[in-house]
């Protein structure tokens, strides 16, 4: 492949691109691209049951062989589907081990509320293959599994971070364990950018509120911004990651930031085809107005927008973060009836 506009964004800026629920094709695409690591979300499987039948076919049958359990098949299924992956990315990681190639898995959603659990999920998922990256939650269970994990030296991705409230206290958690126990481990930051937009403009549209289009996609940049120079200006030895796009701009609009940015192939796909100039937009502040719309007409902007907008209590229940999990649930529930399916297939059959 030619050298294309991810190419030249890593020459020009220290802004990266990682790629998001690949399939193996895509991860090979992704990877000639430029693309330096890889995340996937609970969602990740009943993708692949779609866009690639057989191989998830093969995953389930293994998976359901190992365990007598659903739950326990679909996260084993979930586990070979993501091994693959890691497997593409494991010459980047051996390159430069913690700085790339890594790739994440994210577990069953349901049980999100149980810090023993994902502590346990991310010690168990290690084991995997050693590019491994856990993603927890950024919610009152999953600062507590942070804690633990930490001491670890466990790579880490905090995701479902929406709100200034969230990205400021799971920062500060890290620099304070981190220098109680001695232990740096790879920790990012995910604001969720284009799911945030997609949910207040689904609020704005329930409760008949008019908001421009401009400002409603402009809103998850503007947050992401006020995060990443918190972050800087704060000095954390963390890595502001984006995600969640919707369009191309949730990666553009963040381009010359220190910062990596998660985005679907489709969409890194499409940025190479436009081929735009590496213009950096990091610090390209949004008009005024548009942050006053926001602010005025979307209470859930306001509340993310201010500092002390929530409360750790209040992390889970905060409208953008429900609908984010809902994705993941519907995903991960598509997983496991699959399970049950050919469960009962291989049963009738035997």
């Amino acid at each position: 492949m030619s050298e294309g506009y991810f190419h030249r964004l890593h020459q020009e800026t220290p802004t990266r691109l990682w790629i998001n629920n690949p399939t193996l094709a895509e991860a090979d695409l992704a990877i000639a691209a430029g693309a330096i690591s890889c995340t996937t979300n609970p969602a990740y499987s009943a993708r692949i049951i779609k866009m690639e039948p057989e191989r998830a076919a093969r995953a389930i049958h293994a998976a359901i062989n190992e365990s007598a359990d659903d739950q326990r098949a679909a996260d084993i299924a979930q586990q070979r589907l993501v091994k693959e992956i890691m497997e593409k990315f494991l010459p980047l990681y051996n390159q430069a081990p913690g700085k790339q190639g890594l790739v994440s898995i994210q577990g069953n959603p349901h049980l999100d509320e149980d810090p023993a659990h994902i502590v346990d999920e991310g010690l168990r998922f290690r084991k995997i293959a050693p590019n491994f990256i856990t993603t927890i939650p950024c919610t009152a269970a999953g600062l507590k599994a942070f804690e633990q994990l930490i001491p670890e030296n466990m790579p880490i991705i905090a995701t479902e971070v929406f709100a200034m409230a969230q990205a400021s206290e799971v920062c500060e958690l890290y620099q304070r364990v981190s220098q109680k126990c001695g232990k740096h481990p790879p920790f990012y930051v995910t604001h969720i950018s284009g799911i945030f937009d997609e949910c207040l403009a689904k609020t704005a549209e329930r409760e008949g509120t008019k908001v421009s289009p401009e400002a409603l996609a402009q809103a998850g940049c503007i947050l992401a911004r006020k995060q990443y120079a918190m972050m800087r200006r704060r000095g954390y030895k963390i890595t502001l990651l984006g995600g969640g796009a919707r369009g191309t701009h949730h990666f553009t609009e963040k381009v010359g930031g220190a910062l990596h940015v998660t985005i679907n192939w489709s969409t890194a796909d499409e940025i190479i085809k436009a081929d735009p100039p590496i213009t950096s937009r990091i610090k390209a502040a949004a008009p005024q107005v548009i942050v006053d719309e926001v602010c005025d007409k979307l209470s859930d902007f306001r509340t993310a927008y201010r500092d002390d907008g929530l409360t750790i209590e209040e992390f889970s229940e905060f409208a953008p973060l429900q609908f984010f999990r809902n994705m993941f649930v519907k995903g991960w529930d598509t997983l496991a009836e699959t399970v049950r399916e050919h469960r009962a297939k291989a049963m009738a059959t035997a």
